[in-house]
């Protein structure tokens, strides 16, 4: 029976008449993917240093959130700056949360973010001035994910688990904006079933 019902939805989205899908995805699922693509098993990333370093700036902690037609990345810092002396850092200590926000931009199969516009830095001139090509261009740039590619390596197991073929064969994204509590996507696109 779950075969057929899912026979059936594939059949309906491959329909010629209707091409147009709208995908949704939630902020958790953006906030995976950053984990996923940026920040280590340990849920850190490290802006300067590492974890042998006495002196690092290590950001951890990402939650994404929507705000308007805005997504909002907030990172907790955790930042030891001055000098490494046998192993301690002589400096001082600091820990702050910083906000960067992004506007949603289709690119291709690509679902990708621009306009990065940092919303709340650390109050720290020596500390923002680390932080800003971190959130500025290191955070959108992890956001971006191949929507096709993650589409197809789900499908390509569809055999062993439903015992059909399915393919993703077409997949344009018309547009994105933000909607609510989700990231909405037009897209068009074609599936085969064997």
């Amino acid at each position: 029976m779950p075969r057929i019902r899912f026979l059936v939805l594939l059949l309906f989205i491959a329909a010629p008449a209707c091409h147009a899908v709208e995908m949704k995805i939630s902020s958790q699922a953006l906030e995976r993917t950053l984990n996923a693509q940026l920040f280590n098993k340990d849920g850190r990333y490290y802006i300067r240093g590492n974890d042998h370093s006495a002196c690092s700036v290590v950001a951890d902690s990402p939650h994404v959130d929507f705000a308007g037609d805005r997504i909002e990345v907030h990172v907790h810092v955790h930042a030891k700056l001055g000098t490494s002396i046998h192993g301690d850092c002589f400096g001082i200590t600091l820990d702050r949360d910083v906000d960067v926000s992004l506007a949603p931009e289709a690119e291709g199969e690509t679902i990708g973010f621009r306009d990065a516009r940092i919303d709340k830095l650390s109050g720290s001139r020596e500390l923002d001035r680390i932080l800003m090509p971190f959130l500025s261009g290191r955070v959108p740039t992890s956001l971006k994910v191949n929507a096709a590619d993650q589409l197809r390596q789900l499908l390509s197991k569809s055999t062993e688990s439903i015992g059909y073929d399915v393919t993703l064969d077409r997949f344009i994204i018309h547009s994105m904006f933000v909607q609510q509590d989700r990231l909405m996507v037009d897209l068009d696109g074609d599936v085969t079933v064997k």
